[in-house]
């Protein structure tokens, strides 16, 4: 008996790794939030926590029979479950930070703490404890058990943050945020004021106020003139511990849309949070706002802000991007400005990204760029991987929008595939958009719509999370329930797709959902 308990002891180590590790990914996936994490186990009925329940039951039956067989059954389930977990190939890994090897430490020494305590008080329900402790909800008490560790680590990195930029008096400070179109538009900044200056941008999606710091600590050098930093919200108050942290010279904002209303509750919050970027700005300061962005422009006009303006569609606009003209190989444009009018063109597609581009243009204007830099640069913009980039693979044509998807950008989108030319078929794969709170249902079902009304040769409805709203959306529109298909994942899309694709042929990718939701 003893041999099987040992070797039942490895498997359940094995089960409890897979288990924790897949329950502190979702943790991160939700920013460490406690809030955000408890909603998603709410609301995903997660598999293997079904599995725990049923694990539990067995030992329970063990405990109560102690009967060698039913432990050899018990031991069999896990391991099952926990190949299972191993074997699954997440979209979005697990990061070893510090901070999770804190967490994960903090929470196995939970369950060694448990398993003694029960084993030595209750040894028959020893096996009971083993399962319970396996329960996702031990990864929020580890986290609530280092909070105030975290938060002595983060405020010695946030001060020494601080000490650095203190020593670097002249570095002229840019903060960009929005619904959407900033990571894009930090790229295009980042590339015209480098005709000019030695500049550092955030990287990636470093758009906390933890990402900020850990730029400043890691990249940002004395030689450096421009610091151009992304600042991403959820909930008020965001934008402006960044702006504190930072303390910004200029600022845009890209666009205030429907974006995170399960935490902000209204677009008039989402709007006072992106417009602390606004407030923060010194006197003489520049704010760059696009006002194509109605709850953007109803704002200013509210609160009577000044601010340099621009947009596509509002003839108001200080920087109007006019007689647009799209080609094969390049989208031309005109700029209307105060200083007159001026030619660009660009390989990136798209009306959003040339609303990206106008505001680095009314940047680069102020810090004294010049209009030949300008065109060079706007000519040799770069794009954004997963931002409505386009690549093509053996003929086929992808506009991958998977990480930019908002209900105004995805109409550009569809804009773009609907009026693609090409002599090959169109292809819609989409999730839909998610945190939009009570707007969500009523936004994929006019996604729906609109896809529908882009005439797409084939939609593929990716996950089950906005399915109803965004079929009910697409039927409304009239769109051929033969060529729409809803499937679980997009693996199973691509499965069902790529025997069909053809030379010629357009696949549009408008959302991509992290693994937290199914």
């Amino acid at each position: 008996m003893s041999v099987v308990l040992y070797i039942f002891s490895a498997v359940w180590l094995v089960y409890l790794w897979a288990t924790m590790r897949y329950s502190v990914q979702m943790f991160q996936q939700n920013s460490y939030r406690t809030e955000r994490y408890n909603r998603w186990l709410r609301s995903t009925g997660e598999w293997h926590s079904m599995m725990n329940i049923v694990a539990v039951v067995a030992a329970i039956t063990f405990a109560l029979t102690d009967h060698i067989a039913a432990l050899a059954v018990f031991g069999l389930w896990m391991m099952i479950i926990a190949v299972a977990e191993f074997s699954i190939k997440y979209k979005i890994a697990l990061v070893y930070t510090m901070r999770v090897k804190r967490l994960m430490f903090t929470r196995l020494m939970l369950t060694a703490t448990g398993v003694a305590l029960t084993h030595i008080f209750y040894t028959e329900y020893t096996l009971v404890a083993m399962m319970l402790l396996t329960f996702d909800y031990w990864t929020i008490l580890a986290n609530l058990l280092n909070r105030p560790l975290e938060a002595l680590i983060t405020r010695w990195y946030y001060n020494d943050a601080k000490r650095r930029l203190r020593a670097m008096p002249h570095l002229r400070i840019i903060g960009i945020t929005g619904s959407f179109g900033k990571t894009s538009t930090k790229h295009f900044l980042y590339r015209v004021l480098s005709e000019k200056y030695n500049v550092l941008m955030t990287p990636g999606n470093f758009n906390t106020t933890l990402g900020v710091v850990r730029t400043i600590r890691e990249h940002l050098k004395p030689h450096h003139e421009v610091f151009i930093v992304e600042m991403g919200a959820k909930q008020r108050g965001d934008i402006k511990e960044i702006c504190d942290l930072v303390a910004p010279e200029m600022g845009i904002i890209t666009s205030v849309g429907e974006m995170h209303l399960e935490t902000f509750g209204s677009v008039e919050n989402v709007a006072r949070t992106k417009f602390e970027l606004i407030d923060a700005l010194p006197e003489g300061g520049l704010g760059v706002v696009n006002i194509d962005s109605e709850s953007a422009y109803e704002h200013i006009k509210k609160r009577g802000i000044k601010v340099t303006t621009y947009g596509i569609e509002n003839a108001d606009a200080d920087y109007r991007a006019v007689n647009i003209a799209y080609s094969p190989s390049e989208t031309e444009f005109e700029v209307e400005s105060k200083a007159g009018k001026a030619r660009f063109a660009t390989h990136i597609l798209g009306r959003g990204n040339i609303l990206n581009i106008l505001a680095a243009l009314a940047i680069a204007d102020k810090l004294g760029v010049s209009i030949e830099a300008q065109r060079r640069a706007v000519r040799q913009i770069e794009q954004i991987e997963h931002r409505l980039s386009m690549r093509r693979n053996g003929g086929i044509t992808i506009l991958d929008d998977a990480y930019n998807s908002n209900p105004t950008g995805a109409r550009m989108a569809l804009e773009v595939l609907s009026g693609f030319v090409t002599e090959g078929k169109r292809y819609v794969l989409t999730p839909g958009f998610v945190e939009m709170g009570t707007k969500q249902y009523d936004n994929n079902r006019e996604f729906g719509r609109n896809i529908a009304a882009a005439k797409p040769d084939g939609v593929y409805v990716i996950n089950e999370v906005n399915r109803k709203a965004i079929v009910e959306g697409l039927t409304e529109g009239g769109y051929p329930t033969a060529q729409l298909r809803c499937v679980a994942s997009f693996n199973e899309a691509m499965g069902e797709l790529q025997p069909r694709l053809k030379s010629g042929d357009v696949m549009l990718y408008e959302n991509d959902l992290p693994d937290s939701f199914k």
